[in-house]
């Protein structure tokens, strides 16, 4: 009978760490080390690599641009007749929703920098009613925004089907990325109950940090 009743403690303690890592991870965010986006808690191998692009306002972006800051990167071009229109309106949502928190920036990369000049980028940005302080649309080499798209974000889908460097990148993906430069979530940028979710999903980071 007394083995019974120690079997029985040990089943009550390892569910009860069962249940306090589950509600640990509940409450804070995984990172995401590789392109397959297996979440792991506690785990942060994978860093967004260095960049050096150019905004509509012909700025030079960098890390440090984001340094200490949250913030959500995707891939659109200017002239996209697709799904681009509803990453823009989601990314303005997201804007207006964070303007008066400067701790949450947007980045959005042109995949058609060869189309995409610094001129186009600030027409589009005055269209679209992006804030300049907030929000940086980037263009720059073809082959380092499709690096950063690839190796940086895990953005591209078909890359990672085909591995052909010349295939063009076309994502919905949103990203989020902490203030340490660690990816912390992905969402698809045309859904509205994503949007909902990386809100959410702010809201975990800025406890955790």
């Amino acid at each position: 009978m007394r083995t019974f009743k120690y079997i029985g403690v040990i089943f009550l303690l390892l569910l009860s760490c069962k249940q306090e890592t589950k509600n640990s991870q509940a409450q804070s965010l995984p990172y995401f080390n590789s392109a397959d986006f297996t979440p792991e808690w506690g785990v942060k191998t994978h860093k967004i690599p260095d960049f050096s692009f150019v905004n509509q306002n012909g700025q030079t972006i960098t890390n440090d641009t984001y340094k200490g800051k949250i913030y959500i990167a995707d891939f659109f071009f200017t002239t996209c007749p697709g799904i681009c229109p509803k990453l823009t309106n989601s990314m303005n949502v997201i804007q207006d929703f964070y303007a008066k928190d400067d701790d949450v920036m947007l980045l959005s990369h042109s995949v058609m920098p060869w189309i995409d000049t610094v001129d186009k980028l600030k027409k589009y940005a005055e269209a679209h009613n992006v804030n300049d302080s907030k929000w940086n649309l980037v263009t720059g080499d073809k082959d380092a925004i499709y690096s950063i798209a690839r190796n940086g974000y895990f953005a591209d889908e078909d890359f990672k089907k085909t591995s052909d460097d010349s295939n063009f990148i076309h994502t919905e993906n949103f990203i989020l990325v902490d203030k340490q430069g660690y990816i912390r979530g992905v969402y698809n940028g045309t859904l509205e109950v994503d949007i909902h979710r990386l809100k959410r999903h702010i809201d975990l980071l800025k406890k955790e940090m």
